[in-house]
Formats: structure tokens, sequence, C-alpha cells
């Protein structure tokens, strides 16, 4: 075993320590899934932040910066940073204020059971896949700082995201947020400051960035004004009301903390998901032999940094990993379990309730597990996870939560129609999948919504006339 990876081994035993010793505290659904609805700023914050801040950001954007320059058609970090802030702008105060387990209950008050149930079904796979990118990622980091293949590490890390996530729960994630994301920061400070040096420091870097093709208005061949709307779209509106965002902001103490942790996470993630994006843009002159671009950030950071301070930096990389995982896990196993199994079993005991959950985490874990084998990369995983389903979620959200308009069955078709204009924009190969699914949830839900109010109209008239009598009724039929 190299030091690196017994130092990295060390750091993820005192991860699982902390999980099982917060465990003890697990009593109830809401201390597993939302600890207790007691975060405060530090805690809600970080939570946030780390969380949001995954092997996409550091993994995906630095592999993506270096394959194809950052652009408009480059969404991260700013787009995932915009959609943290436009959560704390709209979305906090009124999702805190319902006093939600999960997201899918706000479709069983707002619309009925059924729709709640098929909500479940659609979101899970969001968070499933990406679960699956933090695994793949986790398991580069892993074959980075030892001899194992990318099989193998991908297998350790499955097995141990899966313990972790199953004896923690939220609360455990958020005690171990604020260190990770302290960690987190530290750990890509460090590289900076190393590709800075290694560049011939800040100006000769600034020029290295600056100087070069690799910023452009267009990206690679020219990107569409739809394209770029597509690229934005997909992390803006695709993951606003992310599960994993609203467990966090509903797990919060008062709506002012969800609002403003919201704010404060997104700014943060805006400074610090610039450091991947650079690294992408100069990491090539510094590791050329690289083969698989997302491999970029560990890569040179193996390269620059001696044996401690790259155990910082994977410390960093994988408290990110850790945090994310976590809650993609919970999340769906909790869609899962309080939304499907326990009512259906009708368990009504709060330890039967977290067995469930505990179970679904293993469940999820596995099948996280296949599909981050067979991933193309982890930045694909995270752009189907933010776009699945999410167009007719996101449309049904926004009308139920601050309109009165439309009901089950608008909510139902307006769900079903967003899940398969997407599917059928992939099979299809159209060029904007996410925005024509988005415009038919629009469309489907409004429709739905007209018909249901001509409908009640026609049912009131029909009313009026019985009450009437038999003259209403003659007087109806002459206008």
């Amino acid at each position: 075993m190299t030091p690196t990876l017994a130092a990295l081994c060390t750091y993820m035993l005192v991860q699982l320590g902390i999980g099982v010793w917060v465990s003890r505290r697990i009593r109830t659904e809401d201390d597993y899934f939302l600890a207790g609805r007691q975060l405060g700023y530090p805690l809600a914050i970080f939570s946030i932040f780390a969380t949001w801040f995954g092997a996409e950001t550091i993994v995906g954007s630095a592999g993506r910066a270096s394959r194809e320059g950052v652009s408009l058609s480059s969404a991260e970090p700013f787009g995932y940073g915009l959609c943290l802030i436009l959560m704390g702008l709209v979305f906090a105060g009124p999702l805190w204020r319902r006093k939600l387990t999960t997201l899918a209950d706000l479709f069983r008050t707002r619309y009925s059971t059924g729709v709640e149930r098929l909500a479940a079904v659609i979101l899970i796979p969001s968070s499933i896949l990406w679960a699956a990118a933090q695994v793949r990622a986790f398991g580069y980091v892993l074959t980075i700082g030892s001899s194992l293949d990318v099989t193998a590490a991908v297998a350790i890390a499955a097995g141990f995201t899966i313990l972790y996530t199953a004896f923690g729960g939220l609360l455990a994630d958020a005690i171990t947020d604020l260190i990770q994301g302290v960690l987190l920061v530290v750990g890509l400070m460090v590289v900076l400051v190393a590709v800075v040096v290694h560049l011939g420091g800040v100006d000769a870097a600034a020029t290295a960035v600056l100087g070069s093709d690799r910023i452009r208005l267009a990206g690679t061949g020219g990107a569409s004004v739809m394209d770029v709307l597509e690229a934005w779209a997909i992390p803006v509106c695709g993951s606003v009301v992310a599960t994993e965002l609203v467990s966090r902001v509903i797990a919060t103490r008062s709506p002012q903390v969800a609002r403003r942790s919201a704010f404060a996470a997104g700014g943060l993630y805006l400074a610090v998901g610039l450091i991947p994006v650079f690294i992408g843009l100069v990491g090539a002159g510094i590791v050329p032999e690289l083969q698989d671009a997302e491999q970029l950030v560990p890569a040179t950071a193996r390269q620059l940094l001696p044996t401690l301070l790259y155990a910082v930096f994977a410390g960093g990389l994988i408290s990110a990993i850790l945090s994310t995982v976590d809650s993609t896990l919970l999340v769906s196993a909790g869609l899962l379990s309080h939304n499907l199994v326990v009512p259906l079993l009708g368990a009504t005991e709060e330890r039967t309730k977290v067995r469930v959950a505990r179970l679904g985490v293993l469940v999820f874990g596995i099948i996280a597990y296949v599909l981050a084998l067979h991933a193309e990369g982890v930045f694909a995983l995270v752009e189907q996870a933010s776009a699945f389903g999410s167009a007719g979620a996101l449309v049904t959200i926004v009308f139920g939560l601050f309109t009165t308009v439309g009901g089950a069955r608008t909510a139902g078709a307006t769900l079903l129609v967003g899940v398969v204009a997407y599917v059928g924009g992939l099979v299809a190969a159209l060029p904007h999948p996410f925005l024509t699914s988005l415009a038919a949830a629009l469309a489907t839900f409004g429709l739905g919504a007209a018909l249901e109010r001509l409908g009640g109209v026609e049912k009131r008239r029909r009313g009026e006339a019985s009450r009437g009598g038999v003259a209403t009724s003659s007087l109806d039929a002459f206008p």
C-alpha cells in the first residue's frame, strides 16, 4: 500500500467512524433524512456547498475545459452556481414552509397521492445517476493514488459510499460537510498555488490562459444561441429543484436560514468552482501524456505535489464526493421508502421506517455502482441526472407552489410528458432535448389546466341548471 493510499484509507475510516457515532442519535425519519430540521448557518451553507460541489465540478468541468476550452456554452461552474442563488431567491422559503420530508410530499399535498408516487418514480433515477457520477470520480481518485485499475477502484468506492451513507444519514452528513467543505477548499487552493508556481507566477499563469484561444464566445464548432440555452437550461432549470438541494433547504431551522444559506453557498460555489476550470485550461501542458481528460486535476496534483500535500488534495476531493453521494443516495432512498414502500406497507414505527430507508441506500448504491462502471464519463452522468424528468417536475412544482392552477390529472400528464419528450429527444437525436421537454411540459400543463377549468365551468353550469329546475334548463337552451 502506498503512503497516499494509506492516508486516503485513514481519512475514509475517520468519515465512517463519524457516521457510526452519529447513527446512535437517529431515532426517526426526520433525523435520518433531515437532521431533525435543525441546521443553522454554518452547517447549512457548507452542507449545500459541499453537496453541490461534487465530482463533476472538479473532475468533469476540468476535463471539459481541457477538451473544449471555455465559452458561453460552458455552464460549469456558472450555471450550477446560479442555480443555488435562484433557489435562495425564489424557492427556499416556500419549500421550507411546506414542512416536507421529501420533495415528492409536495406533489401529494398539492395534487394527489397518485401524483406523489409518480413523481417519486420519476425523481429517483436522477439521484441514482448523480450518485453514479460521484462513485466513478471516487474510483478515479483511488486509481491515481494507487496501482488499482478502474474497475477495482470503482467497486471499492461504491462499497465504502454505501456503508458510509447507510449509517449516518443527513445528520452525519451535515456534521462532516463542514469539515469536508473546508478540506475541499484547502485542497483545491493547494493545487492552484502549485500550478501557478509551476507556470512561473500569477502573470505567467494569466498569460497562459488569456493569451491562448481557449476562452472564446462560441464553443468548438460555433455554438448557436439554442446550443447555449440548452447548455445553461440543464444546470439552472434542470437542477434548481433537485431533490438533493431541496433536502438541504428544508432541513434548516427557519426560512431565513434556508434562503441566506443558498445565497452564500452559491457565491462560494462560483468562487471555488473556477479553480478546476483554470487547471483544465493549463493542465494539458503539465501532464501531456494523460489519456483521460477527466483525470486531469488529480493527475496534475499528483505530478506537482509532495505526498503529504497530495493527500490533503485527495482528501478534499473525496470530501466533495462523499458529501454529494451521501445526499443522492439518501434522497433516492427517501423517495422509495417514505413515498412508496412505507405507505404501501402501512408501517408506523419510526425504527421500521429507518430500516427501510437504509435498505434503499443499499439497493440504489448497487445500481449506482453498475452505472458508474458503464458510463462514458462523469460529466455525461451529471448532465443526464440534471435533465432526466426534471422539466415536468419543475413545471408542476412552480405551478404547485405559487398558483392554484392545475389539478392531479394535469400534473400527472405533465410529469409523464416531460420524461417522454426528453427520452424521445435523445433517441431521435434532437439537438436540444431538454428545451424540447421543457416546452412540452409547459404546453401540457397549460392545456391540461385550461381543460380542467372548462370542465369546472361546465360542471358548475350544469349544477346551477339542475338547481334552477326545468325553467332554467329551458332558458339555457336559448341564449
